[in-house]
């Protein structure tokens, strides 16, 4: 079997194949609307993000230190048996303000506590998934396990958010929560279906120096360097998915059910072109496709921001899906491919402080943005902001368009 033409090549590692499933069911796609649809303040999107942003850039060097000196997997099952009682407790602070037990404020200051416990797990959860996955598959098929975890991530963002509007219109936010509880409780169980492994150790005994080991391996190793730093920037600058409520509320005035369908066109988008991947990875050219993809993503971000059609918006949304889609792909292929393997789980964590944060901190910029500029302003200053990094990029990078990073999955 000739495994760089198999589509299915990762799939058919059982492992992996769990951990993917495992991606697909991390899905918590109702509570910026549900706490927006109360409060009718933009800011309030921005300070969600922000209460998991900081716990999880705080604690993420440690997690990814605890993750090459530890067991991953254990890891990975004490922080989802720890993450399931957060949708209960959310569940509760919903139902006692319909019952005007608490005021908004209580409610809203318990939410940021709880998300703040999300983003503690976060930190040291995900340096752990992360770092475990080159273990999983061989070296080989890195690109195709990179799109297939991509894939389990998309699905879940399909389903979950369509979901969660349609669970929100008809059965109400509490019910939502409980089968958040009951999703989280079946990646525990997901877990624990991993076989048992051992994975090489930190060779330094001393902590801070090996916290900055990660630093010091992707600030001399410039395709790992740029690629974060692309993503990092495009991201916080040119997301907008925590804007939606606000484009679905008081713009297109489509209501929660709508919301569903926004929040799910950027990861249909995603995964049809995940599916072609599959089959032609973008890893040859990988440099050149990546800032392609970026600026992709940035142009189709200006076109949601002028739209005032829903199946425009829809279109675009599912561009910037298609776009950010092909740069994950490539960015976690070099990510798996250039670390040392005691070291990915280091990488991963310094990786997810600047990259998956910005997402968090995204939101609060895009919060922050609407509030005193309005959505739509917010939006294009985004999408003009990816377009101005790609065009650094592109000139203080030119050598890297010649690396064949097909050729270093062979060393």
């Amino acid at each position: 079997m000739n495994v760089k033409q198999d589509a299915f090549a990762a799939l058919r590692y059982r492992d992996f194949s769990i951990v993917t499933l495992n991606q697909f069911c991390l899905t918590l796609a109702i509570l910026a609307y549900s706490l927006y649809t109360l409060t009718k303040d933009p800011l309030t999107l921005g300070l969600i993000g922000l209460a998991e942003a900081i716990p999880f850039i705080a604690l993420s060097l440690w997690g990814g230190y605890f993750a090459d000196r530890f067991n991953k997997q254990t890891i990975m099952k004490i922080c989802l048996f720890c993450a399931i009682p957060l949708p209960l407790v959310l569940w509760g602070l919903f139902h006692a303000y319909s019952l005007k037990q608490i005021e908004l404020s209580t409610l809203s200051w318990g939410v940021y506590a709880v998300i703040f416990g999300l983003g503690t797990i976060r930190g040291f959860y995900n340096p752990s998934a992360t770092s475990l996955k080159p273990f999983l598959i061989p070296r080989d098929i890195y690109a195709n396990g990179a799109t297939w975890t991509t894939i389990g991530w998309q699905s879940g963002g399909i389903i979950g958010p369509m979901l969660g509007g349609l669970m929100l219109a008809f059965l109400g936010r509490e019910t939502s929560l409980i089968s958040v509880a009951v999703l989280l409780g079946l990646c525990f169980l997901l877990v624990n279906l991993l076989s048992k492994r051992t994975f090489p150790k930190i060779e330094t005994e001393h902590v801070l120096q090996s916290l900055g080991e990660g630093f010091r391996f992707i600030a001399k190793t410039k395709i790992v360097l740029w690629a974060i730093s692309l993503d990092l920037v495009s991201v916080l600058f040119g997301g907008v998915i925590a804007l939606l409520p606000i484009f679905a509320e008081d713009i297109l005035k489509i209501g929660p059910e709508g919301l569903g369908y926004l929040r799910a066109a950027p990861s249909i988008g995603a995964l049809i072109t995940m599916i072609t991947l599959t089959r032609f990875p973008p890893t040859r050219h990988a440099w050149r496709n990546m800032l392609l993809a970026v600026a992709g993503f940035g142009l189709f971000t200006l076109l949601f921001a002028y739209s005032n059609s829903l199946w425009l918006s829809l279109f675009a949304l599912a561009m910037t899906g298609a776009c950010d889609s092909i740069s994950v792909v490539i960015r976690q292929t070099i990510l798996q491919i250039y670390p040392p393997e005691n070291m990915r789980g280091r990488v991963a964590a310094v990786n997810g402080m600047f990259v998956s944060s910005s997402n968090e901190l995204g939101a609060f910029e895009s919060g922050l943005a609407a509030k005193y500029l309005g959505p739509v302003i917010a939006t294009v200053f985004g999408g003009s902001m990816t377009l101005l990094v790609v065009a650094l990029s592109w000139a203080k990078t030119k050598d890297l368009f010649g690396v064949d990073i097909t050729q270093a999955e062979q060393k």
